[in-house]
């Protein structure tokens, strides 16, 4: 994982960003939830919407990344924000909601953790998550292929193994549905309207780009993003407006504890 995020290169692009999680809040069937816990918050813009949609509740964003958390104190100074890791952080007092927007595709062992999430919850509470599904896409082929074939692939290859395909709709539903009333699995294919492929890779340098970027030098990733964006030019036509196509899978999962 890369070593820090960069809240300002990630809200290039936020109203894109932001959308997965309008959609995935839209789905939470919860009236009055008493405690929110935006789990990878980010710079606070997946968490302005949970408070939005939820006023009379308590909501807290955890996040590992200083700045990004720096960022969502600045945009939000009314809510709590404190530094922690999906993978082990735990509650004083079980939450009504878990939201968890792109961030779970980045934690190992889901077979365990997702349980152990939902196990924070109350009663009735729900477990809601969105992911990128979409390692098989050019955008993420092509970095890895470009990660193998140049002279930075030794500093490369634990970034090109590192993020692996999401396990099945199927295997979700098997690791919740012990603890869960109701577990609803759907995925989305978003076609965000880009300015060419300078854009798709502005883009990914907020995210999926950053493990491949952080240990090379700066005349490395220039090399690297040149040839990167070569591989692109093939699988993005340019469109009849000018604009490129990046079609972006996304997870969605709601379950709620019984």
């Amino acid at each position: 994982m890369a070593k820090d995020w960069s809240a300002q290169q990630y809200l290039k692009f936020e109203d894109e960003r932001t959308r997965p999680s309008r959609d995935l809040l839209a789905h939470i069937p919860l009236d009055a939830p008493r405690l929110c816990v935006d789990l990878g918050c980010g710079p606070g813009n997946s968490t302005e919407l949970v408070a939005a949609r939820f006023p009379d509740a308590e909501v807290i964003g955890i996040d590992t990344s200083p700045d990004m958390l720096t960022a969502a104190r600045k945009r939000l100074p009314g809510l709590r924000f404190e530094a922690g890791d999906a993978s082990h952080f735990t509650l004083e007092a079980p939450a009504d909601l878990i939201f968890a927007n792109a961030v779970l595709q980045w934690v190992p062992d889901h077979d365990t953790l997702f349980p152990r999430l939902l196990s924070l919850l109350a009663p009735g509470g729900c477990l809601a998550v969105q992911m990128p599904d979409n390692l098989d896409q050019p955008s993420h082929a092509a970095m890895r292929e470009t990660a193998l074939d140049g002279p930075w692939t030794a500093k490369l290859a634990e970034a090109a193994a590192a993020r692996t395909k999401l396990p099945s709709v199927g295997a979700y539903y098997d690791m919740l549905i012990a603890q869960a009333a109701r577990v609803d699995i759907w995925h989305t294919i978003y076609q965000h309207q880009l300015d060419g492929i300078p854009a798709i890779i502005e883009w990914l340098k907020g995210t999926g780009l950053r493990p491949f970027l952080d240990p090379l030098d700066a005349d490395e990733r220039t090399a690297f993003l040149a040839a990167y964006g070569k591989r692109l030019e093939a699988h993005y036509p340019v469109r009849a407006d000018g604009k490129v196509l990046l079609a972006f899978p996304r997870l969605f999962l709601v379950a709620q504890r019984a």
